[in-house]
């Protein structure tokens, strides 16, 4: 292997995304590697050792936010997928905090597997709260909205 074709292998190397090169003949052997771009640092930090917590020590389980209105029934989702609060984007949403619905008012779309299926009310009274954002995936019995029956 003479001058030039080592040469063009180094060029080869430092223009390509190869980073080591080994070429072994009879009576000749060559190893080219590509120096690191990326520095490596070594980082040390505190451990952090968490306060001791006593055995007998009652736990209590997170609280999901539940507004404190009285006479209110929960809407939840029959199924798995993404929450829409009106048909298309062009048109009005089916319900606001406020409205007045009936049992069997289609209320919001759940969107599952490429179906649009509409959730109709099972109560009726009036809408108290939206607990889920439009185009959000929601999760099978998760609540969807807080409604004062009639």
């Amino acid at each position: 292997m003479d001058l030039k074709e080592i040469q063009t292998l180094i060029k080869f190397i430092s223009s390509s995304k190869v980073d080591e090169v080994s070429i072994e003949k009879k009576d000749f052997k060559i190893k080219i590697k590509r120096n690191s771009t990326v520095p490596t640092q070594t980082v040390t930090a505190p451990i952090y050792q968490a306060p001791p917590v006593a055995v007998n020590a009652p736990t209590e389980a997170p609280k999901t936010e539940v507004p404190a209105v009285s006479n209110t029934e929960e809407i939840k989702s029959p199924m798995i997928g993404t929450f829409y609060r009106k048909s298309s984007p062009d048109k009005p949403l089916f319900v606001e905090v406020g409205d007045t619905i009936e049992k069997g008012q289609v209320i919001c779309i759940i969107e599952a597997m490429k179906l649009f299926n509409e959730i109709e009310s099972e109560v009726s009274g009036k809408i108290v709260k939206v607990l889920v954002d439009d185009s959000q995936p929601v999760e099978y019995d998760q609540p969807l909205f807080l409604v004062e029956p009639n």
